[in-house]
């Protein structure tokens, strides 16, 4: 389709701009994916439902898509900059665990999580490790003009190339202050192309080098995989707010140094800002890590967390809280309820659903404002001069761009039981029908009891709930 000009917000330039591809048969993004040595936190999750909603509307939006998500298995410092000890290393010398497993284990909970956040599969998901052969080429090939050697490895002299930073808005002593010193740098900003093995250690990933053995730096990985799979210049590279400041104009130092131009790689760069928690009850004060599957633990489903995400512009910062989560799980058991109620509606004459999907267009083209979108999709579904089996036409729409799997999804499926629940969901419909029996017995001492019994096994039962949801797990 064609509709509303599609605008994006350009990190580089700090400004919207119109979005015209390189290449209009097959459009191009590059997506900083996850260290794997942990399971995802949620805030991060945050980024690949920032990155499939780009994804979502381009392709709805007649774009062919060539989407990148890389996989970091090496090279990420427990600091974003060239400080601390290889994040692999470190969970694989606390765990006692091979670092190769550990890998392989937490990349496939990550591709879980995906799938949990109906987050599309990209064109690729290529492994750092399988790149180290062109790395060390990209090192070679910049070496002469743009690095330096130290005890400890390769480094990159950030003074040799033009407007370093600019991407962080030239805020170099902001940049330089989360950047620990390493002695024989000529520069607080330089950065580590390859890391050299210390005399005496022996990491589980390290490989031969002209710089001696040991592992490449994290930003190089980015810009080997952008330009192996996307082309020296590709259309959009997404991340992290984060990265703006230190790791992406890394990944554009070497970029030019490698090209021997200004160009950056990617025409766009745009960031989704953080998760944050202002209450101080984010999980950490009970030692548990904010991951998805410990939001299913607590009853909540997967795609509750992508709706409260999709409630804020991608480049606002997102409140998390409890009650902010169980917010937004009513909201989607609403519209999962309005679906179902269209469904059961015979079709006749009616309105049309084109204003619906022009002002779906209008919100998700205006730099993928989500924010604006649900409403529209809200008074589509609640409009009932629409003929129903028009608004359930249209659902698809609105389901290709949000990706909250309003064609599919079902009340059953919304009932996640929290793991300390014991009791099953049928010996719950078992007790209801009994329950129902003995109100319409007007037996209601034996309904209170059953109401109680419930009660005390953790359900709530919801008399009266105009979602006709009926009961929940509450423990």
């Amino acid at each position: 389709m064609t509709g509303a000009p599609l605008t994006f917000y350009n990190s580089l330039t700090r400004a919207t701009e119109r979005f015209v591809p390189i290449d209009p048969g097959n459009v191009r993004v590059y997506s900083c994916g996850p260290t794997v040595y942990h399971y995802a936190h949620i805030g991060n999750l945050r980024a690949y439902v920032f990155t499939d909603t780009l994804s979502r509307v381009l392709t709805w939006k007649g774009f062919p898509l060539t989407h990148v998500i890389n996989i970091t298995d090496v090279g990420h410092l427990t600091s974003d900059a060239d400080a601390g000890d290889d994040k692999m290393e470190a969970a694989a010398r606390a765990s006692g665990r091979d670092i190769w497993e550990i890998s392989r284990h937490y990349t496939a909970a990550f591709k879980r999580n995906l799938v949990d956040l109906n987050i599309r599969e990209p064109s690729r998901f290529p492994l750092a490790t399988d790149h180290v052969a062109e790395m060390i080429e990209w090192g070679q090939a910049i070496e002469a003009k743009h690095c330096y050697r130290l005890d400890d490895g390769l480094y990159f002299d950030t003074t040799t190339v033009p407007d370093y930073g600019a991407l962080a808005g030239a805020a170099d002593d902001a940049a330089a202050g989360r950047i620990d010193a390493v002695a024989g740098k000529r520069h607080p900003q330089d950065f580590a192309i390859w890391r050299t093995t210390p005399a005496g250690e022996t990491r589980q990933m390290e490989w031969d080098s002209p710089w001696g053995r040991g592992a490449p730096g994290w930003h190089l990985e980015c810009s080997v995989m952008a330009a192996k799979y996307l082309g020296p210049s590709f259309d959009i590279h997404t991340g992290g707010i984060d990265h703006r400041e230190i790791h992406h104009p890394n990944e554009i130092a070497q970029n030019q140094a490698h090209c021997g131009c200004a160009d950056t790689g990617a025409t766009f760069w745009m960031h989704n800002n953080f998760l944050v928690d202002r209450t101080g009850k984010m999980s950490k004060s009970s030692g548990e890590t904010l991951t998805l599957d410990l939001l299913v633990s607590r009853g909540f489903h997967p795609l509750a967390y992508r709706l409260m995400c999709l409630q804020a512009h991608y480049r606002s910062e997102l409140e998390f809280s409890w009650e902010n989560l169980a917010a937004a799980q009513v909201r989607l058991k609403r519209l999962v309820h309005a679906v179902g109620a269209l469904r059961d509606r015979p079709a006749k004459p009616g309105a049309t659903v084109t204003a619906y999907l022009e002002q779906l267009d209008a919100a998700v083209s205006d730099d993928l404002n989500t924010a604006r979108a649900l409403p529209v999709l809200d008074a589509m579904l609640a409009d009932k001069k629409v003929s129903p089996p028009d608004r359930l036409a249209a659902l698809a729409d609105f389901d290709a761009v949000l990706g909250l799997g309003l064609t599919k999804l079902t009340r059953e499926a919304l009932r996640v039981r929290p793991a300390a629940a014991t009791i099953t969901a049928d010996e719950v419909e078992l007790r209801l029908a009994q329950r129902r029996e003995a109100r319409a017995a007007k037996d209601f001492p034996r309904s209170d009891a059953i109401r109680d019994g419930l009660a005390a096994a953790g359900v709530e039962v919801m008399d009266g709930d105009p979602l006709g949801w009926d009961w929940k797990v509450t423990l």
